[in-house]
């Protein structure tokens, strides 16, 4: 793909890469990127050959925040008209897992584009926060909502009340990334642990992402409904078949995402 402005984008194997490309404003995040990020998570989520998306900044950080110039004059009126947030709500429809790899900043919109990932690792250099606050305005694409489900209303009050910015430790302290890397082992060992996913069956893989999603909003009663559901699902498929085959046979299976 190539008939991007803001975004580079390649496949390597099984494995599709959206970097942001801005590095001259540190990937501050304006609305075309979105639309570019979403517009090509989309055809990745189409293409039956990738199986894990892999996110990640070029330069010196994942994203330092929404493209402020862009933003500054801007009211009300004008974002409710333009529907500014509605490509963020469909990067949660995406099927496929999205791992992102985040060194230097991810501050404001850039926290938030890390928080729309499904696994995160980061360079032990990163910094995270939500520094809206600091600008008379708070996050707009699901920040307090996000982190508040992911470390606990109290802790995530502390941060967004504050702006204040947190080391890669102490996000991986409250969960909020899964582990660090020196920044020049960032994407190799982020590469490394995606294709552990990506050789699994697609099919079992879409299937879990979907209901541990439903786990963050359901009751346990109406998560465990969802997640029989689609266990029972996946008994119709061949890849199934397949791996309890290979199993028994004691060979490796060939998946083939059906």
């Amino acid at each position: 793909m190539t008939d991007f402005e803001y975004i580079q984008t390649k496949v390597e194997g099984e494995l599709g890469f959206i970097e942001l490309n801005r590095p001259h404003v540190l990937n501050a995040i304006n609305q075309k990127m979105v639309i570019e990020i979403l517009d090509c998570l989309e055809r990745y989520d189409e293409e039956e050959s990738v199986k894990v998306i892999v996110l990640t900044g070029n330069g010196r950080a994942f994203a330092a925040g929404a493209d402020i110039e862009e933003m500054a004059t801007v009211g009300a009126v004008d974002i409710e008209l333009k529907n500014q947030f509605r490509s963020w709500d469909h990067i949660a429809e995406i099927k496929k897992p999205i791992i992102g790899a985040v060194q230097g900043f991810a501050l404001g919109g850039g926290f938030e584009l890390a928080l729309c990932c499904d696994l995160l690792f980061a360079a032990n250099n990163a910094e995270f926060g939500f520094p809206e606050v600091q600008l008379g305005i708070m996050p707009g694409a699901g920040g307090t909502q996000r982190l508040t489900k992911l470390i606990g209303k109290t802790r995530a009050m502390e941060w967004l009340l504050t702006g204040d910015r947190m080391s890669a430790t102490e996000a991986e302290r409250l969960g909020i990334i899964n582990q660090t890397f020196m920044p020049e082992l960032l994407l190799e060992e982020t590469v490394r642990f995606t294709q552990k996913i990506a050789e699994q069956p697609s099919l079992s893989v879409r299937m879990i992402k979907e209901a541990t999603l439903k786990a963050v909003d359901m009751s346990v009663a109406e998560g465990m409904k969802f997640e029989r559901k689609n266990f029972s699902l996946l008994f119709s498929s061949e890849d199934q078949k397949e791996g309890m085959q290979a199993f028994m046979e004691k060979r490796k299976p060939n998946y083939r995402g059906r």
